[in-house]
């Protein structure tokens, strides 16, 4: 089913793990998704994206090139944008009395304040889509729960979710629908470089399923909030997660 023929958006951070897997999923339905990365590409080693990824090389901090990318795409499409997934993100692992200041701003700057900037360039067009204009942030169950060794991480995406709410509320009468995925543990890049095998046993002690979670999962959510059904879901931060969030002891 191409439920989402005719839409085009784009997918920030996609060049592997989640962001790809939303992106093949997003464009499996039909959709036209452009994927930007720093790299622009999938990284080596991964099958290649359906008809419909478009893979961009690009900067997501740097507002201007931005800008200029937003507006190409959109003239691509008539004018057209009807998605924005904020899936770029980026973590550091240190304990928080001796987290360095220039790794704490590089993470609210990816992880928060380009997606409030992918936000605005994007509002002109999503308040224009046809299909009414989405956007999904992509959260965390740092969000939620307290991590070790990753507080300024926590924080960021504490305020994702902070700002999810807040566009669905201002822009609820502008034709555009925001919601968030939390995700739970799943396989990805960002999770090799946080857990070493200790953590990773851990973890899936506190997840009711225990195991971690297929990303496919996550595109086929995505589809969906994004898709006809999921008009009149918003403001939501919606967590995919094996029970974790729900589990007591």
């Amino acid at each position: 089913m191409e439920e989402l023929s005719g839409y085009a958006g784009i997918v920030t951070g996609g060049s592997s793990g989640i962001g790809l897997e939303i992106a093949n999923q997003l464009a499996l339905a039909g959709a036209a998704v452009y994927v930007v990365s720093r790299t622009g590409k999938e990284k080596e080693g991964l099958q290649s994206s359906p008809k419909g990824v478009i893979h961009q090389q690009g900067d997501i901090r740097n507002r201007s090139e931005m800008q200029a990318l937003v507006q190409r795409l959109a003239a691509t499409h008539g004018g057209q944008l009807d998605f924005l997934v904020n899936n770029a993100g980026s973590s550091y692992k240190c304990l928080a009395q001796d987290f360095p200041e220039e790794e704490y701003d590089r993470i609210m700057e990816i992880n928060v304040k380009a997606g409030f900037q992918m936000a605005q360039l994007l509002y002109p067009y999503l308040k224009r889509s046809p299909h009414k204009g989405r956007i999904l942030n992509i959260s965390s169950m740092s969000a939620h729960l307290g991590f070790s060794q990753v507080v300024p991480y926590c924080i960021s995406k504490a305020a994702v979710v902070g700002m999810t709410r807040g566009l669905a509320t201002e822009w609820a009468n502008e034709n555009i629908c925001v919601n968030s995925i939390a995700p739970g543990w799943f396989h990805s890049r960002l999770l090799d470089e946080i857990a070493d095998e200790k953590r990773r046993t851990q973890i899936l002690q506190k997840i009711p399923v225990h195991a971690f979670g297929n990303t496919e999962d996550l595109g086929a959510l995505a589809a969906f909030l994004i898709g006809p059904h999921g008009s009149y879901i918003n403001g939501q931060d919606l967590a995919v997660d094996g029970g974790a969030l729900c589990f007591g002891f």
